[in-house]
């Protein structure tokens, strides 16, 4: 099972406790650094904090009751993931990348995906080996329609990554990784299905063409896929938020 997909049991297994944060959220298990990792993470997945938004050392600690050490470790893995830039002699902020960088980085993942799915198209039984995603995309569906706003943004950018990991080659989902943290990043929020800029119906059309080995058409779908993604990343906005109206509500 593909990280991603540990990751999307982890959390159906944490709310099936029924345990919930005050915001109404199931409860995150673990450390205090996972749990400040994850939030923040979601946050910004969410576009509750937007980009250019400080993370400052000293509110994160109050705010986690925590030392400075621990705050320092998840900064440095949201920088890794792309999320976060780490500014010397400035600090933390969300990840805020220029519209050049944009262009490069969805013309970068045009390219990389194009090759995840010409692999996995020539793979023997691409119809069991992809089964998992299409269960992922399910969920994305299901995650949609129940307003789980969250898990659904977090399972539309994650599709990408479950495919690259499919491949086996772990540079290259190292690298999808970032890329679809940060383009994520960029992309504006939306409710509509037909309007979303990962849509899970778009989702289910590449897999099906990867089902039927036809690697032509899942390219020429992703790459239209990943053009509306790209026409709807969204300008710069100024990030001044007081962190503790968003963060650490499940303590």
């Amino acid at each position: 099972m593909s990280k991603n997909l540990k990751l999307i049991a982890a959390a159906d297994d944490n709310a099936a406790t029924g345990a919930l944060a005050a915001d109404g959220k199931p409860l995150r298990k673990g450390s205090t650094e996972e749990r400040m990792y994850h939030e923040i993470y979601d946050a910004i997945m969410e576009h509750r904090l937007p980009p250019r938004t400080k993370l400052t050392e000293h509110s994160l600690c109050e705010i986690y009751a925590t030392a400075r050490h621990t705050v320092r470790k998840v900064l440095a893995r949201l920088a890794a993931d792309g999320m976060v830039d780490l500014e010397p002699n400035r600090g933390a902020f969300i990840a805020s990348p220029s519209t050049d960088e944009a262009h490069d980085m969805f013309e970068l993942r045009q390219m990389l995906e194009r090759a995840v799915l010409d692999k996995l198209a020539a793979m023997r039984d691409v119809k069991a080996v992809i089964a998992p995603v299409r269960k992922m995309v399910a969920a994305e569906r299901q995650a949609f329609l129940n307003h789980e706003r969250p898990k659904w943004i977090r399972l539309s950018a994650e599709f990408h990554t479950a495919l690259a990991e499919l491949s086996g080659n772990a540079l290259l989902v190292t690298m999808m990784r970032r890329l679809v943290s940060r383009t994520t990043l960029m992309i504006a929020s939306v409710e509509a299905p037909g309007n979303n800029a990962c849509s899970f119906d778009e989702h289910e059309e590449i897999l099906d063409a990867l089902e039927r080995g036809d690697a032509a058409l899942a390219q020429a779908r992703m790459a239209h896929h990943l053009g509306a993604c790209a026409d709807r990343v969204q300008p710069d906005e100024p990030g001044n938020f007081d962190l503790r109206s968003v963060l650490g509500r499940s303590t």
